[in-house]
């Protein structure tokens, strides 16, 4: 069993790098430096890196169907409350259980766009989005999916980054080959997800 689909490449680092210099920058007041530094972290290499998972056609997501198994009854999908996803970050911290990357709430990504709209670019397509706030864009993933009973519990839910999240879908980790993230403690950094804003 694996711990994710692909192993994180050092350009992702170097990315959350350059995102939280670019934070440091505005925050003391130098937007120029900002702005350079956004779009540093903007790298093609990140982008390819999380296309390569969540696309339909991923080589790294290889499906096996598991068993048919007694039905069990399916919860209604919910994502957390404010209070849950609080203890989540708290739990898990800024990284995504599965691959280890950093992860960076999606409302500082879009504090940033409005603020630095050429240097944080958040369009329509995936092409058209900072590559890295969207390779690092944090999600929560239900281990046991919906379609297999999974429950809308803090003990079913871990923080993930969207390649991860978007890769997994609704398969079990049985079919996808994953080891359960939750038998691993989460990373301990320093790494706080940009959030000083």
């Amino acid at each position: 069993m694996k711990s994710c689909f692909r192993d994180p490449i050092p350009e992702i680092y170097d990315s959350a790098r350059y995102l939280d210099a670019a934070v440091s920058a505005h925050l003391s007041g130098h937007t120029e430096l900002a702005s350079k530094l956004f779009e540093l972290a903007n790298d093609s290499t990140v982008r390819e890196w999380t296309e390569s998972i969540w696309g339909k056609a991923s080589p790294y997501v290889k499906v096996t169907k598991q068993p048919e198994q007694h039905s069990r009854p399916k919860v209604k999908a919910r994502m957390p409350n404010a209070q849950m996803k609080k203890v989540l970050h708290a739990r898990d911290g800024y990284h995504c259980r599965f691959c280890g990357i950093p992860v960076i709430h999606p409302d500082i990504r879009k504090h940033f766009h409005k603020v630095y709209p050429e240097s944080v670019p958040w369009g329509n397509t995936n092409g058209s989005q900072h590559a890295g706030f969207q390779c690092m864009w944090l999600q929560y993933d239900h281990v046991v999916p919906h379609s297999a009973g999974g429950e809308n519990t803090l003990e079913n839910l871990v923080v993930t980054c969207a390649a991860c999240n978007f890769g997994k879908m609704n398969y079990t980790l049985y079919e996808l080959g994953l080891s359960d993230p939750r038998e691993f403690p989460p990373i301990q950094s320093a790494w706080d997800g940009i959030e000083r804003t």
